[in-house]
């Protein structure tokens, strides 16, 4: 139920100044750093207009902007779109086409995946024609097998923009060894009919990807706003602002409500307890998120220490997305987005678990989050359409394509997802308690342990881990409880503090655990994730052969260990709190 206060910021919530930034996006191409730099500028001079203070960052990132591509089959040429990141052949690629059946994606989530593809198809030394778009698990295993070029042939009449490296931001030392060496091209499905029936026939093709690839300067605006009670602590609600093309629903809609949340919190500042940091992302679309996850290494232990919370604002207000439905959003975060939505739209929110996609640039630091895509059309209206799943736009097939101008933009959908935003961050900045509840994240480990140990058998005991994960749900419930008798406290309050360092501590084991594989501050590959990824491969324990077996089991070993010494340390955090509540309330010192 929204507060008096609550209701009157929302109301505050206009589409005047929004609206002239989305139509100024609408005529401004935001691919190449020039373009992005004015768009930038933008942001800025609208920021400064409104008496916001506003710092602009201005690093250098590795970016791959796309040029042109095509490819030639006898006296045939086709268009095709290169994929960012792709291997640069601007002179062509000649090679024997041969055609990989695939599975096109039915969510988001699919499109990363490598396990679309139907079979194994001989590819040494050819340029491989298969369904689906060019995104990096596809990539990465069909370049495995030895293909040389990669011809995705997209769901529909337009071939989309994208980016095929599974490398998250400006690559290190750790993740060139992945940079894709092959040359990739999406092609439209007509086009891309054609082509198979060439590979089928033995047909060799031309190939030509040509990119513009290097380092190069570029804006991060970031606004601070800050709380009254605990200045340091702090949510970070951010989106990107570059695009492909002229980006409509893919994000200057986003851009435009990040902007309207800035004036509003910045009008009722005195009203905010924590403070709240809202930050526009270059390199998102040219680099895989090489805005925010310069941004993560660069602020690594600040977010660290003091972020309660990151919330991620792309594709709101899009015609026809009506619906809060496989809505990004952590488990233990998923009552408290819910009851938002439902307070400003009196709709119920259908939760996802965040894909390993968007600006999620912050899981390896530890950060509980929630929203990636908020509104969507309903599925039926989808079918209706002959839609198919797409990343963005609330479901438009008009993402990442040409066809994302103004008219994806919905004025009425585009007020209500920016109260829905706007309502978060003040509210998660003001709870006294960090709001989120992590018996619903252990929950879903006890689901995944469950469904790997049965995976399992008697190969593989899960039960330390499975007793772990009981123990500290209890001590996590015990927490709760006590701190529901804080909700009239300041924040400054020793007994706040120590909860709140307890439900921190609680992010930064929970999130790194069930959603990374390599070290805190390093950044996973921009593929698919499971719950417990370390221990996952349990699952396909019956599928190995007897050699495969043993180095299975290793793994799933050091999985285990990497799980319990996180799960220990945020027992060790939340029994900590809790010894001091309880001290005090018995009437010792606090």
């Amino acid at each position: 139920m929204l507060l008096a206060e609550e209701r009157q910021l929302l109301d505050a919530v206009t589409l005047d100044r929004p609206w002239e930034l989305i139509e100024a996006f609408s005529g401004l191409k935001r691919e190449h750093p020039d373009d992005v730099r004015r768009a930038a500028e933008q942001i800025e001079r609208h920021l400064r207009q409104l008496g916001i203070p506003v710092k602009v960052h201005r690093p250098e990132l590795f970016l791959s902007l796309p040029r042109r591509a095509s490819v030639t089959v006898g006296g045939a040429t086709f268009s095709a779109k290169p994929m960012a990141m792709s291997a640069i052949f601007g002179e062509g690629l000649t090679a024997p086409l041969v055609y990989q059946p695939s599975v096109y994606a039915a969510n988001a989530d699919d499109m990363f995946s490598s396990a679309l593809l139907e079979g194994e198809v001989d590819v040494r030394g050819r340029i491989v024609v298969t369904e689906g778009f060019g995104m990096p698990g596809k990539i990465r295993e069909l370049e495995r097998r030895g293909a040389v070029g990669i011809i995705a042939i997209n769901p529909g009449e337009r071939a989309h923009w994208g980016i095929c490296t599974s490398i998250w931001g400006t690559p290190d030392l750790n993740d060139l060894p992945r940079k894709p060496r092959v040359a990739v091209a999406n092609v439209n499905r007509p086009d891309g009919n054609r082509l198979v029936e060439l590979a089928k026939s033995g047909a060799e093709a031309v190939l030509v990807t040509d990119l513009e690839e290097g380092w190069f300067p570029s804006s991060v605006p970031v606004v601070t706003i800050p709380g009254t009670e605990d200045p340091d602590a702090f949510v970070l609600l951010h989106g990107h602002y570059d695009s492909w093309d002229y980006g409509v629903g893919d994000n200057a809609v986003g851009d435009a409500t990040l902007l309207e949340v800035a004036r509003n919190l910045w009008n009722h500042r005195a009203q905010l307890r924590r403070s709240v940091r809202i930050a526009w992302w270059p390199g998102h679309s040219t680099g895989r998120y090489a805005g925010s996850t310069w941004y993560a290494d660069h602020f690594a232990l600040d977010l660290y220490r003091h972020c309660v919370a990151q919330i991620n604002c792309d594709s709101p207000g899009c015609r026809w997305a009506t619906e809060y439905k496989d809505v990004s959003v952590m488990a233990e975060a998923t009552a408290w987005a819910g009851d938002i939505i439902r307070d400003v739209t009196g709709q119920e929110m259908h939760a996802e678990r965040p894909v390993r996609a968007g600006d999620y640039s912050f899981n390896n630091i530890g950060l509980s989050g929630f929203f990636m895509l908020l509104s969507t059309m309903p599925g039926d209206l989808r079918a209706e359409k002959g839609y198919y799943a797409v990343g963005g736009c609330g479901g438009n097939i008009a993402w990442h394509t040409e066809d994302d101008t103004l008219e994806v933009a919905d004025r009425d959908i585009l007020l209500k997802d920016m109260r829905i935003y706007l309502l978060s961050a003040y509210r998660t900045a003001n709870s006294t308690v960090i709001p989120f509840d992590y018996t619903r994240t252990l929950d879903e480990f006890e689901q995944a342990l469950n469904e790997y140990a049965a995976a399992a058998g008697t190969a593989f005991d899960l039960g330390p881990a499975r007793a772990a994960v009981h123990d500290l749900r209890l001590d996590v419930g015990r927490l709760a409880r006590s701190a529901r008798a804080l909700s009239g406290e300041s924040l400054a309050s020793p007994a706040v503090r120590r909860v709140n360092a307890a439900l921190i501590s609680l992010a930064r084991h929970l999130v790194q655990a069930s959603y990374t594989q390599v070290p805190a501050f390093f950044h996973d590959p921009a593929e698919h994730v499971p719950p417990l990824p370390d221990l996952a491969i349990l699952g396909r324990l019956a599928e190995v052969g007897p050699e495969e077996r043993g180095f299975v089991l290793t793994h799933a070993r050091r999985g285990q260990n990497r799980l319990l010494a996180h799960l220990m340390d945020a027992q060790n955090a939340v029994r900590s709190a809790l010894d001091h509540i309880e001290v005090s309330v018995k009437g010792g010192p606090s």
